[in-house]
């Protein structure tokens, strides 16, 4: 029995070694680096970020009836129930803020076209709303801002949910259908595009906390969703290479990275828990992008598997969304299979997670594995207080300088978001604008948290 006890001991330490020497959670210090000595390349990437339904207002999509609607315990799916609604009106007032992209020193701006808008029936093409975005196009490159389009990042119109939207294969062709469609109108003057943001977030949001549209709660269901919008990501990638201007164009994935750690880096079943959750967010959309194998296998919960070789090489960058990460902790029920935990020294943001600036050090190593060029297209930090901002973007910044010094290949750098915005299920309560924005008068104001990163874009220019 005693001999037992010492094998079952022995085993259980060498996993547990084994775990934490292949997964190490990266810790600096700090106070011995010098976050002001940077540099970065001569043709670094510049910019700034928003998304259609967070900025532009009067939005009708799937984000607009989910706000509308409440959760199973009776509680508002937006926080104090919340609705967009006019948002901060940039649909009417996209030239000042271009004048406040300009104001930064940025040359890039990250932007999603509403599908909604584009397309308010299957059938039908909303040739006014292709004009706006026409302009607005043209706004952009008159006063020397690259424009960078975003096709999908959370919405879709109202419609397409009702076909069953992504939980269904089939429908992948009608999403190909307004790319080619919204490519076709712009690539003539838009070199850089984003098929999917985050799709990784919109299929365990969306059917797995029940945090985001549709507000379901089916793991299964979950994984089938990721598959597709992976799927949806290759297909729109190969229509949009194969037109006129396909080609000369950078079409890449924007995938958000988050690190999942084991709260106690001793116990087996927080390390079993994170790596599960962490495989189900990050490796197995970055295996299928690498292999063309997408699998994930979770007894009672999910079970997939699915192959597509037009997977491999299906991006010209990767586009890396990066904020934090999260500690884990097994909770050993089905409901509520974990809970996160936060480290006493940590600084948090307003949103439910910290400032850990090595993680995007981190996921720049990850995400080199897949040989493409990479751009951060969001890195930012909701701090309505302002008093975090500045030393969020100082050390983030200095990671990405060490990682480009390190040989990975970063191309450029969005902040999130350009203005304070509608933070999905956060509402307005949630400030991650380089400018502020009253949402009475619609006034923004630069904040003074965002000098740090106009002073190291003047700096490298």
């Amino acid at each position: 029995m005693i001999q037992i006890l010492l094998i079952f001991i022995f085993v259980y330490l060498v996993v547990i070694i084994f775990f934490n020497l292949k997964f190490p959670e990266i810790r600096w210090n700090w106070e011995d680096i010098n976050i002001n000595n940077i540099k970065f390349p001569p043709q670094f990437i510049w910019g700034t970020a928003t998304a259609s339904h967070q900025v532009e207002g009067n939005c009708l999509n799937n984000w607009s009836e989910f706000e509308k609607g409440f959760k199973s315990d009776g509680s508002p799916n937006i926080i104090n129930h919340q609705i967009s609604g006019l948002a901060c009106d940039h649909w009417n007032r996209y030239s000042e803020d271009i004048d406040l992209i300009n104001e930064l020193g940025v040359s890039f701006y990250r932007f999603s076209i509403e599908w909604s808008k584009i397309q308010p029936d299957q059938n039908t093409f909303n040739q006014e709303s292709l004009d706006h975005y026409s302009k607005f196009i043209d706004t952009l490159l008159e006063k020397n801002i690259q424009p960078v389009i975003t096709l999908h990042h959370f919405t879709h119109p109202i419609w397409f949910d009702q076909l069953g939207a992504f939980e269904k294969e089939e429908n992948i062709r009608i999403f190909v259908k307004f790319c080619i469609k919204v490519f076709n109108e712009y690539s003539n003057r838009v070199t850089y595009w984003c098929t999917i943001n985050e799709p990784a977030v919109v299929a365990t949001q969306g059917y797995f906390s029940g945090m985001f549209p549709p507000g379901k709660q089916n793991p299964q269901l979950a994984a089938i969703v990721l598959k597709n919008l992976l799927l949806a990501h290759v297909d729109s990638y190969r229509a949009l290479k194969s037109l006129d201007n396909g080609p000369k164009a950078k079409i890449g994935l924007v995938k958000n990275i988050n690190q999942f750690e084991p709260w106690r880096r001793w116990y087996i079943l927080d390390w079993a828990v994170s790596r599960v959750v962490d495989y189900f967010f990050n490796g197995a959309a970055l295996k299928f992008l690498n292999t063309g194998q997408f699998n994930i296998r979770v007894p009672g919960l999910a079970w997939i598997k699915y192959k597509n070789k037009y997977a491999i090489d299906s991006m010209d960058f990767f586009g890396l969304n990066y904020y934090s990460h999260n500690h884990l902790k097994i909770k050993l029920s089905l409901n509520e299979p974990f809970i996160l935990k936060y480290k006493k020294n940590d600084t948090m943001t307003d949103m439910p997670y910290t400032i850990y600036a090595e993680g995007i050090y981190r996921a720049i190593k990850l995400v080199s594995k897949l040989n493409k060029p990479i751009i951060i297209t969001e890195n930012g930090i909701a701090d309505k207080y302002d008093n975090k901002r500045s030393l969020f973007i100082q050390r983030y910044l200095y990671a990405v300088h060490k990682a480009i010094n390190d040989g990975f290949n970063v191309k450029g750098y969005f902040y999130w978001s350009l203005m304070d915005n509608f933070e999905w299920a956060f509402g307005y309560d949630m400030k991650f604008g380089l400018f502020s924005v009253n949402f009475k008068t619609q006034e923004r104001n630069l904040r003074n948290g965002s000098g740090a990163f106009i002073d190291i874009v003047k700096n490298e220019k």
